[in-house]
């Protein structure tokens, strides 16, 4: 059984004159990657590698993040997954070396959340209806699968688990 964990980057800050890419997390988005990382951690889903957008947003996002495991993960930084589409996620993900049981995806809206929907044939709880709905900045989508990484195909993974967790004053 493989693991990919898809966690939208957190909420980010919109300073003026600073481009996309380069947006930094607002407090509330420091916070709850921090809580992100906690919830990795508790809910033991733990990735055996971490391939991270090269934006700021999310890099970030996954420095706080991981700061909150016990043994961060290696972690690939790829600029594909800044102004991805779902099928470039997938494309990402069929590149994941065998050896490799769980992997984590940190991205962005609406390629994360159109990835979580095209691979996801069912889910647990209501899990596939809340993402249908709205995939919230810092959202954790875990999905299970048979199939090696390479053959990762629409609607044949499980929704084993889906959180939104928010660090305090939020």
């Amino acid at each position: 059984m493989r693991r990919l964990v898809v966690l939208r980057h957190a909420k980010s800050a919109r300073p003026p004159g600073v481009d996309d890419h380069a947006r930094p997390l607002a407090g509330r988005g420091r916070r709850d990657a921090v809580a992100a990382g906690r919830w990795l951690r508790d809910a033991d889903c733990l990735p055996d590698l971490v391939i991270c957008s090269t934006a700021a947003r999310a890099r970030e996002t996954w420095e706080l993040a991981a700061a909150q495991l016990p043994a961060p993960p290696p972690v690939r930084h790829d600029g594909r997954l800044y102004g991805a589409d779902a099928a470039d996620l997938l494309a990402v993900v069929h590149e994941t070396p065998d050896i490799v049981g769980t992997l984590l995806l940190v991205g962005h809206n609406p390629a994360v959340q159109d990835l979580v929907l095209l691979l996801a044939a069912e889910a647990l709880s209501d899990a596939l209806e809340r993402v249908r709905e709205k995939l919230p900045t810092s959202a954790i989508a875990v999905l299970a699968q048979h199939d090696p990484w390479p053959r990762a195909t629409p609607r044949t993974a499980l929704l084993t688990d889906l959180a939104v967790p928010r660090g305090p004053d939020h």
